[in-house]
Formats: C-alpha cells, structure tokens, sequence
C-alpha cells in the first residue's frame, strides 16, 4: 500500500519502511509522528482520490534524526551600485521511517502494543544510610593571649663621615709636535739683459 502525503509545502509518496527526508518536524529521535494530509491512498491497480484530502487516512512515521542540509551560498549584487552581498544557508531538515500507512486511521500494531504494555513497578532504590554526625565540642579552649615581644630598639643611625675625594692632577700629555714647514726654494735671479747683449757682442 502507498500514500501521497503533503508536509512542509511539498508531496511525497511513501510506503512501509520507507526512509524520506522532509522539512523540519517537532519531534526527538525515536518519537512518532503522524501525518494526516492524505491526498491519495492506493494498493496496486486501485487508488482513492481526496477532495483534496483523503478522509480518515494517515500515514505513520518515526523521527530517525534531526539534521542539516547541506550549505548554499546566496550571491546578491547590484550593478553601478557597489553593493554586493554573500550570505550561507543550511536548512533545517528531519529524517523520516514510515511505520505504516492506514486508510482508517488506526495507529500500527507494533507501536500501539508498545504504548500499552504496563512498565514494571520501579524497585525501592535503598536510601543510603546516614552518616553519624561528629559530636561538636561542648568546651571552647579558651584562647591564650600570646605574649607581646618587646620591641627591639633600632640602632642609631650613623652617620658616615665624608672623606673628601682625593683630586688627582690631571696631568695633561704633551702633544704630538707638528711636522715641520718646508721652505720655499729660492728663485733664481734672472740675469741683467745688458750683460747677455754685450756677451754675443764681444764674441763677434
């Protein structure tokens, strides 16, 4: 038998001990869950219709788990504009097994029973016995004033004498004699132009 149900905005169809993965549903993991927007319920060549749901029909579930889907990334950006925006998603989701799919309603066998069965009266957990109290002192020792030291006088202070600091000479080093000055060479005198003249002249 299978069933075309609507949950979260969305259709689906389902059959016994399928596993389907629709939006967010209340409900922690092991829980029941039912689903009772029927819109079609069929078992091999014949199949009713609902106008839109069909009447009394449900289809049972168990929470598997809680999770998220996998992360889309929202891109916006308008151009001229410096605008641009990015942004992660991760929608909620639950994971689904179909227990059963009834035409009248009636909740499965395995989980009504369940339901049903009475829990064994829990057993008296024993108390844990008391623990004897320590007798509390009825005399208080009395404090004993602790007796006050003398106290020990401070030496006077001494005052150091200044020894005047013995001021050595500064004994200053005689400096390095600077070299001495060359002298310039003496100019050669030139000879009188009378004497040369009369030199070529006598010659002659």
């Amino acid at each position: 038998m299978f069933a075309v149900i609507r949950t979260g905005g969305k259709q689906y169809q389902v059959a016994k001990d399928d596993t389907i993965v629709v939006e967010k549903l209340a409900g922690d993991p092991g829980t029941m869950v039912e689903l009772s927007e029927v819109l079609m319920i069929g078992s091999g060549k014949s199949a009713s219709i609902g106008s839109p749901l069909v009447d009394k029909a449900a289809v049972f579930a168990e929470v598997v788990e809680q999770s998220r889907a996998d992360k889309i990334i929202v891109f916006k950006k308008h151009r001229r504009k410096n605008y641009r925006r990015t942004r992660g998603h991760r929608q909620q989701q639950t994971v689904l097994r179909i227990l059963d799919v009834s035409p009248t309603g009636a909740k499965p066998k395995a989980v009504a029973k369940a339901k049903a069965a009475p829990q064994g009266t829990p057993k008296a957990t024993p108390k844990p016995a008391a623990k004897p109290e320590p007798q509390k002192e009825t005399k208080k020792e009395a404090k004993k004033p602790e007796a006050k030291k003398p106290a020990a006088k401070k030496p006077a202070a001494k005052q150091e004498a200044k020894k005047p600091g013995a001021k050595k000479a500064a004994t200053k080093k005689p400096g390095a004699k600077a070299p001495a000055k060359k002298k310039p060479a003496a100019k050669k005198k030139a000879a009188p132009q009378g004497e040369s003249k009369g030199k070529g002249k006598s010659k002659e």
